[in-house]
């Protein structure tokens, strides 16, 4: 029978339990923002103290423009680009017309989601979906715990939509989503997140991305 290695098991334990704390925890200052130190400094200070490093702040995110081309070359199926709030940084022309996320009407995607009349209608499986999105955007918000932002949008959005107010009030959270598609991460920009729509294999949904891109675009769409 092999030994138990119970000195190991302590240390797992304790290593576990310390990358919970936060420095505030345990009566420690900010220090990153004191040293002034970049941001792979930051992290490192952070990881040298057996604590996980959280989320650095966001500010202005510009569009690369090799992403715009990933989301050109990505017709005729959706994709689009959202900031750590979920507002869209960019989107191609199959998101605004098979989702309803129109020029002018649709900036940010939870909102969008629990407001549009016309999202709704074309969102399949909306109800479903709308508890996946409200769970999801809510473990996105433990990523930053000093962003206000999160709580502001979620109030807002409590005020004006019941659906939400009822979902955001389980307090569930997961990362899921409804459908096919792929989620990347872009390291550089905290929380900013590529959505890239796929058809269901063995269905007809490419083709009829392909028909209602070919027709004319309506006036609203820009």
């Amino acid at each position: 029978m092999p030994v138990r290695d119970r000195h190991g098991e302590l240390r797992d334990f304790l290593r576990s339990r310390r990358a919970r704390l936060t420095p505030a925890d345990v009566g420690l200052p900010a220090i990153a923002g004191a040293l002034r130190l970049a941001e792979p400094e930051r992290a490192h200070l952070y990881r040298l103290a057996g604590l996980n490093p959280p989320e650095s702040a966001a500010g202005t995110v510009a569009v690369d423009p090799a992403h715009q081309r990933l989301l050109a070359g990505w017709l005729p199926n959706p994709a689009y680009l959202l900031d750590r709030h979920w507002n869209f940084l960019a989107l191609n022309t199959a998101a605004r017309e098979v989702f309803g996320y129109r020029p002018g009407l649709a900036h940010n995607c939870l909102i969008t989601f629990f407001t549009s009349a016309d999202c709704r209608v074309r969102w399949p499986g909306w109800v479903p979906a709308a508890a996946d999105m409200v769970a999801d955007f809510r473990a996105q918000s433990a990523r930053f715990p000093d962003d206000a932002r999160f709580a502001e949008l979620a109030a807002d959005l409590a005020g004006v939509s019941p659906e939400f107010a009822e979902l955001w009030a389980r307090h569930e959270v997961w990362e899921r989503s409804q459908g096919s598609k792929t989620v990347l991460t872009l390291p550089e920009l905290p929380g900013t997140r590529l959505i890239l729509h796929l058809p269901a294999a063995g269905t007809a949904t490419a083709d009829r991305l392909s028909q209602v891109l070919a027709a004319p675009v309506s006036a609203d769409s820009g």
